[in-house]
């Protein structure tokens, strides 16, 4: 009976989705470009697929060659409004990501604003010199006509075999991946067989013009979440994983092959941590004092702002930094493409859709 229900309503949003992407096909639902090009980096279901690593990814290159900044909704943050984020915000104030985003590159402007037209309006009068926009999701948010559409893909959830919400993943029709220009296949194995590779691209691809790239999270080595820890975490060692994403098994998944996990602690996706959440981290270590926790770099920025733990847990607490990784070499092929893109922009920025 549960599953009719959910059939019914995920029909019912799939009929409002397609009306509203129709709606901005015809013309009726205005969409409005910028006098600079704006990568949208999004996907077209919930939880994560890879987004924040790619869009560093991105930041990583450009912030070499170009004035580049960032736009973010700022999803789970307790403000409104425009925020330029700072390396000294909380995750409350801006959102874990684009926190996370502003350490790693300091010295590149991060906002956040739920109004994405407002939010690149004023960037590029506070920041004239922008000449790249990078806008973390905002594949749903039609009002803004990105230059380039990027989609990421999980590997480990085809979303072909998926659902509209709330029976599936799903919050967008697979159909509206025909506006998708580059789509990057994440989580892949790194013994992805060409038989998987060709599927893909059957499931993905639908003109000739879009491409289509194969990554995986390549983990780094584990460092301590608090700064004047000595402590240092090897392979083998005995991990309790922690984390607040929206795929949390693919993260344990991966520490599975590093490290021996005795136990894990799963949040939703931009979990707020509480005292509560103090005490099970508490509990679960008393359970296996010989362990340590390991959790995620977005969980990292929330929990190092955090007063509440005692010295003894800090001395126990890691995380793993991650970096997308392109399959066969490609990386080289992927931005020699996205370079020929964006040095068309002022060609086409007009006629591109």
């Amino acid at each position: 009976m549960k599953w009719f229900f959910l059939k019914i309503a995920s029909l019912i949003y799939g009929a409002a989705i397609r009306l509203r992407n129709l709606l901005f096909d015809l013309g009726w639902l205005n969409s409005r470009s910028f006098d600079v090009p704006v990568i949208c980096v999004g996907n077209i279901t919930v939880g994560g697929t890879g987004k924040t690593p790619a869009v560093e990814t991105l930041l990583a290159r450009y912030c070499l060659c170009r004035n580049v900044a960032v736009i973010s909704r700022g999803y789970g943050r307790k403000t409104k409004g425009y925020r330029e984020v700072s390396i000294e915000d909380t995750y409350v104030s801006v959102g874990d990501e684009p926190l996370q985003i502003k350490r790693k590159y300091p010295q590149i402007p991060v906002v956040v604003c739920e109004n994405r037209i407002y939010g690149i309006e004023r960037l590029l009068a506070e920041y004239p010199d922008t000449d790249l926009v990078i806008m973390d999701d905002g594949f749903q948010h039609r009002h803004v006509k990105p230059f380039i559409n990027i989609i990421m893909v999980d590997a480990t959830r085809p979303v072909n075999h998926d659902h509209l919400l709330p029976l599936g993943q799903l919050r967008d029709n697979v159909a509206s991946l025909h506006r998708a220009h580059y789509f990057i296949v994440a989580k892949c194995p790194e013994d992805m067989q060409p038989l998987d590779t060709r599927l893909w691209k059957k499931w993905l691809i639908s003109k000739p013009s879009q491409l289509i790239y194969f990554t995986r999270l390549r983990q780094g080595e584990a460092v301590p979440v608090f700064e004047g820890v000595s402590a240092t975490l090897s392979r083998g060692d005995k991990v309790i994983t922690m984390s607040g994403v929206g795929n949390s098994e693919a993260f344990n998944e991966a520490m599975r092959k590093r490290y021996n996990v005795v136990d894990s602690i799963d949040f939703d996706d931009h979990h707020i941590y509480r005292v509560n959440d103090l005490k099970m981290i508490t509990a679960a270590l008393e359970r296996n004092p010989d362990a340590v926790i390991i959790t995620t770099e977005k969980d990292a920025v929330k929990l190092s702002n955090s007063t509440r733990f005692p010295a003894q847990l800090r001395e126990r607490l890691f995380y793993e930094r991650v970096e997308m990784s392109f399959n066969d070499g490609t990386v080289r092929d992927f931005f020699d493409n996205l370079d020929r893109d964006i040095n068309k922009f002022k060609d086409d920025k007009y006629v591109r859709g």
